[in-house]
């Protein structure tokens, strides 16, 4: 893969079953004309492309030491323009914080932050439809396990992403 000199995004790989029900809700909930991404979990918005080479090694060394995190589906997420479905996952977090520990100094205001780890079923829309699919989708609604496989890195491509690679995880 070419490296390019555009911003990094580090996302958590779902699992084969729980992606397609994600990205058919997000497909069915996004305002079309601006769903150009696939269900995705983030959990770095901006990554330097200047440090390519260690993040990717950072993303394949992790993978290789641990083991799929425990992740749930814990409820629902107002975003004001949007909703969310909200995963409970410490040990994916606890994760996320030693990489955030290794990129000091690197990371954008919004990635020194603990992230609410969720994935996006619908953005950029009134808060009146919103509100309306949040009770919606809150009415049916039933916690569950939710599997992450693996971590993900993509270029954004001022809109769309490039997929660079994805490592899962496979330690003991």
């Amino acid at each position: 893969m070419k490296e390019l000199n555009k911003p990094i995004i580090m996302t958590a790989v779902m699992g084969k079953a729980d992606f397609a029900w994600a990205d058919r809700m997000r497909r069915r909930h996004f305002p079309v004309e601006r769903n150009v991404i696939a269900a995705h979990v983030t959990l770095f918005h901006h990554l330097p492309p200047q440090a390519f080479s260690e993040i990717r090694e950072a993303v394949k060394e992790l993978c290789r030491e641990h083991r799929p995190p425990d992740a749930h589906l814990r409820g629902l997420l107002h975003l004001g323009r949007g909703v969310a479905y909200q995963i409970e996952s410490p040990q994916l977090l606890a994760m996320r914080m030693n990489l955030a520990e290794m990129f000091h100094g690197l990371l954008v205001a919004q990635d020194q932050q603990t992230p609410r780890l969720h994935v996006t079923v619908q953005n950029k829309v009134t808060p009146k439809e919103a509100k309306s699919l949040l009770q919606s989708l809150s009415a049916e609604f039933e916690p569950r396990p939710f599997e992450i496989t693996g971590l993900g890195l993509h270029y954004y491509m001022d809109g769309p992403w490039q997929e660079i690679g994805e490592w899962t995880f496979r330690g003991r």
